[in-house]
């Protein structure tokens, strides 16, 4: 079994975090027995904003190339420091650089474009059970680093799981899939089981940034499903669909917790 994992810089808030992330993959590879993990991982939480701001107080508007450069250092060193902590968990991780990643840049730096050379990854998966590549970060022209985006971690996921034909794509937030509102403000927000892509693209455009928007369309266009998620495993969990599940999935959805507009302004992550 092959499941791509992306870890968010939400949860990657500090060393002990890191530590706590490379406890939970060792685990669920001892427990799995023949599973292998693609490990996609971002900056730390709050890298990523102040490098941009580095960049700016050098150079008010940063030269587009530099800057993808300099951000590519927060998620390198993300990939180093939870490869040594699975190491450290007894885990044969391999670290992956944006190079052998496998992901190339489209032509006029459309995220969603992206494509995957995964051989790389392919024949590292013959020798270890676990690969830990950056996100966020693609080949461009010439061999430069491209971004894929603000939240471009998860299109990451979405595109190698594609590409591997993974058995499993699951985005690692630090909040247990979609709710029906803003938890932290309203104590009646319930979780949200399943979504199809298409509702979750709605969604986002009435401001729920859960999941990157380029990411749901790729995983649309590629039939995938995704599972958003936290770490927590007795927390629940979203599963997002390519396709409706049920005959409850409809624009006004009534439950015993009351009526739930998936298309308002009301929707959280």
């Amino acid at each position: 079994m092959l499941s791509v994992l992306k870890i968010g810089g939400s949860v990657l808030r500090d060393e002990a975090s890191f530590a706590s992330v490379a406890r939970t993959l060792a685990s669920r590879l001892a427990e799995s027995g023949d599973e292998r993990l693609v490990v996609i991982v971002s900056a730390e939480y709050g890298a990523t904003d102040t490098l941009l701001a580095e960049a700016r107080a050098i150079a008010g508007e940063p030269d587009p190339a530099a800057l993808d450069l300099l951000w590519s250092t927060g998620e390198l060193r993300s990939v180093a420091r939870l490869t040594l902590h699975l190491r450290a968990q007894g885990v044969a991780a391999v670290p992956f650089n944006v190079h052998q990643t496998g992901l190339v840049a489209a032509p006029g730096g459309r995220p969603g474009s992206a494509t995957v050379r995964p051989l790389r990854l392919l024949a590292a998966l013959d020798e270890t059970r676990a690969v830990v590549v950056p996100g966020f970060l693609a080949v461009g022209t010439g061999g430069a680093i491209a971004s894929l985006g603000r939240g471009g971690s998860d299109l990451t996921a979405v595109l190698l799981a594609a590409a591997l034909e993974a058995d499993r794509c699951e985005l690692i937030k630090d909040v247990p899939g979609y709710f029906t509102a803003d938890p932290n403000r309203e104590a009646s927000a319930q979780p949200i089981e399943e979504l199809t892509l298409e509702r979750a693209l709605d969604m986002a455009d009435a401001g729920c940034d859960l999941v990157q928007r380029h990411a749901l369309e790729a995983a649309r266009d590629a039939a995938l499903v995704l599972v958003v998620r936290s770490l927590d495993d007795q927390a629940p969990i979203t599963f997002v669909r390519p396709h409706s599940i049920s005959a409850t999935d409809h624009t006004d959805h009534t439950t015993e917790h009351g009526r739930i507009d998936l298309f308002s302004e009301r929707i959280y992550a």
